[in-house]
């Protein structure tokens, strides 16, 4: 490194280094080993302005490797974003810092992601990198042209996510998307020896990747890997051998340095090791006009931008502008016109169809599963590697990738993405499907085969837990439909979720419409709303959701022979009922005496709704496999046994 560079790295260095200390907490070895790289990248690459951190063809930086947070905070600082105060840093993982133990997303603070479990960063740039892509096709490349830069460690390279995302990465040879590989060698517990040997040249060149090993401490190789990435026709991944805590006399290349603040005598002594003479927090002012000066350079750059944008401007509304609102109307007179019985998956394909045809934001997919979670329409082109004008992902058998880069396919501008599989597989998606929450992300996810009603696949493809478990994620809608109208409520609804991810959860078996009459407003937006009653007096209030409520209809004409009145309640989501008014959450729970649930899947979501001296028809076991008709009654959930168990319930 020359000697300017040096310094500037350096100023890196010492703010981790600084923060890290302050706070008693963090991660200083991966900023202080890869700091000479991402000054190299931030002074002659990377493409940004930190005065619009939301700048449409600005090149994004991923910190996969999010317990190196701090690497990220410096380099917002020193560039000039507002958001990144020396307050905020020397509040490092304090309650009243952005600088959060791990990134935390926020819209223009130049924070592109939330990351911190690795690997999710990974697959959240081969979002980005599709995005672009994509944009660029419907757009044109002299208003898209920007790159995808994700900083990767060792142990966001042992994690499967990433195994998913880069195959995928390299089978859509996706040019755009350069990884920065720390390859220090060293994890928590120690030498990465200890649990890894694979070769990586050949790992990544498996996958379709340009492989680039460099030092990771020497100028000239990191400029030139960088460069050479700029005209790669493959992902490119540059392997930066570095040091862990780069520039300790005592802990340099050590697991002491990963995961625990130096210490102030080491702190003293690394000072003295790289000829940092000033204190703490200090960036002296020749130093960090340097740096502005690197930050500046993108205003220049995005004002020459800006003139052929604003020529294409009205072009570009145009083809990002949806009309979802008259495809949901068209659908919702067609289900009533149309009266028949249909499993809520195939009820989701026909308003797709709809959406697909009208939209230029949907991007759809399935973990290879496209035509059983009926996700793929007549209108869908295929992204392939060869042509990005499509609007279909086909993921493979990838579920946590698929919903990692559905993330980054939300954040990277308007594109509202959605993928399928079985509910049972929400297993594999769940980390991805948090953070998408966390982040406040219109991410919809299309999952059918939601019951035991998959039938023979038996047990190990029946959910049980799976609604209960995403149930309890906080700023999550699970929506589960009843019938083709409701479907079309629940797509409505997933679609105006700005601010919060949506899970659809979809019948593999056929259900009878429930709803026979139009009607303007979405009534599945209450969460819970009367769908019968049989008489204007009632003993018995019924919760049921999606292929239940079918089931819950039976029931109580049934029970109306015994003379024992009562009311169906379909509940296609326990987070918008939560919403509702007290007045209203009473009128629909408080009316009647006894309450029950059915829903063929864990009662643990429903207890709180029934009460103690209710009943929740439900299954705390594992499933059986057969004919789905013989499940059902096997578990008892039949209109004869919930009759005979409210009989009892009511006389006793």
């Amino acid at each position: 490194m020359n000697k300017e560079n040096k310094i500037l790295a350096n100023a890196v260095r010492f703010l981790s280094i600084d923060a890290v200390q302050r706070a008693n907490s963090g991660h200083p070895g991966m900023p202080m080993g890869m700091a000479d790289v991402v000054t190299i990248l931030f002074k002659y690459f990377l493409k940004f302005n930190p005065k619009n951190p939301s700048w449409l063809n600005r090149d994004r930086f991923v910190l996969s490797a999010g317990h190196g947070s701090m690497l990220l905070y410096s380099l917002l600082y020193l560039t000039g974003y507002k958001s990144i105060s020396l307050k905020n840093i020397k509040n490092f993982r304090k309650l009243s810092s952005i600088c959060a133990g791990h990134p935390e997303y926020e819209k223009n603070t130049g924070i592109e992601t939330t990351t911190g479990p690795l690997g999710q960063g990974i697959s959240n740039a081969v979002g980005f990198a599709i995005a672009e892509k994509v944009l660029k096709k419907k757009i044109g490349k002299d208003i898209i042209n920007h790159k995808t830069f994700v900083l990767a460690g060792d142990g966001c390279l042992m994690e499967g996510i990433s195994h998913e995302a880069m195959s995928l990465a390299g089978h859509l040879k996706l040019n755009n998307l350069v990884m920065l590989f720390d390859n220090n060698s060293i994890s928590i517990d120690g030498p990465t020896s200890l649990a890894v040997s694979d070769n990586f040249k050949k790992r990544f060149e498996s996958y379709g990747w340009n492989y680039i090993s460099i030092d990771g401490h020497n100028e000239k190789e990191i400029f030139y890997a960088l460069k050479k990435s700029k005209i790669s026709k493959k992902p490119t991944v540059i392997s930066c051998k570095t040091k862990i805590g780069y520039g300790s006399p005592n802990k340099s290349g050590k697991a002491s340095s990963h995961g625990s603040p130096l210490g102030k005598d080491e702190v003293k002594l690394v000072r003295k090791e790289l000829k940092w003479k000033h204190k703490e927090f200090e960036i002296p002012n020749n130093i960090l006009s340097q740096w502005r000066k690197i930050g500046n350079k993108g205003a220049k750059v995005e004002k020459k931008w800006n003139k052929f944008y604003k020529r294409k401007k009205y072009k570009i509304d145009k083809i990002l502008k949806n009309n979802f609102k008259k495809s949901i109307k068209t659908e919702k007179i067609n289900a009533i016109h149309e009266i028949k019985s249909l499993a809520t998956r195939k009820s989701s394909e026909l308003i797709l169809s709809a959406l697909t045809k009208n939209s230029n934001t949907l991007i759809g997919g399935s973990a290879d599963l496209a035509g059983s979670n009926n996700t793929k329409t007549r209108y869908h082109k295929i992204i392939r590697s060869n042509d990005f004008e499509g609007n279909y992902i086909h993921y493979g058998v990838r579920e946590h990738a698929m919903c990692g880069i559905m993330n980054g396919l939300a954040l990277h501008s308007k594109f509202i993405p959605y993928g399928g599989t079985f509910l049972i597989f929400s297993d594999y998606c769940k980390p991805s499907i948090r953070l998408s929450a966390m982040m406040k992300q219109r991410v919809i996810y299309v999952m059918s085969h939601d019951s035991i009603g998959l039938g023979e696949d038996g047990p190990t493809h029946q959910p049980i837990e799976q609604l209960s478990s995403l149930r309890s994620i906080p700023n999550l809608n699970v929506l589960r439909p009843a019938d083709r109208t409701e479907t079309i409520e629940c797509w409505d609804l997933a679609l105006k979720s700005a601010n919060a991810p949506t899970v659809l959860s979809l019948t593999r078996q056929n259900l009878n419409p429930i709803r026979k009459k139009y009607s303007k407003i979405n009534r599945c937006s209450f969460g819970a709303y009367e769908i019968l009653r049989t008489n204007k007096k009632i003993k018995l209030t019924i919760l049921a959701s999606g292929s239940e409520v079918n089931l819950a209809i039976e029931t109580s004409h049934k029970l109306a022979k015994y003379k024992i009145y009562s009311k169906v309640i379909s509940v296609p989501s326990h987070e918008l009922f939560e919403l509702q008014s007290k007045t209203y959450k009473n009128k629909i729970l408080n009316e009647s005496k006894y309450k029950i649930s059915i829903e063929a899947a864990s009662t643990d979501s429903w207890k709180k709704y029934v009460g103690e001296n209710g009943i929740c028809f439900g299954i705390d076991t594992f499933g059986k496999s057969a004919p789905y008709k013989d499940v059902f009654k096997y578990f008892g959930l039949t209109k004869e046994n919930i009759v005979n168990k409210i009989k009892k319930m009511i006389n006793n």
